[in-house]
């Protein structure tokens, strides 16, 4: 069975749920699964000020294109 399918399987298995008990499982699951799924609140300070610093540069018009980029960091490479 594929994804799609596994999915409508269970909509259609709780659409028809009466027990509040599982609902309120399902439920937990649900808020659990999107906390974790916040990659940022994971981050510490120093990462989350260093993407800051970089969309503000993006912002500014503060950027390179790949190509000077790979001239810059060509002997690295």
């Amino acid at each position: 069975m594929n994804i799609q399918t596994e999915k409508l399987d269970l909509i259609e298995w709780i659409s028809r749920l009466n027990d509040s008990s599982i609902i309120h499982k399902l439920r937990q699951i649900k808020e659990d699964y999107s906390q974790s799924a916040d990659w940022w609140k994971h981050l510490n300070k120093e990462e989350k000020e260093s993407i800051d610093r970089g969309l503000k540069d993006f912002e500014e018009g503060k950027i390179h294109s790949h190509e000077e980029a790979r001239k810059l960091y060509e002997k690295y490479l």
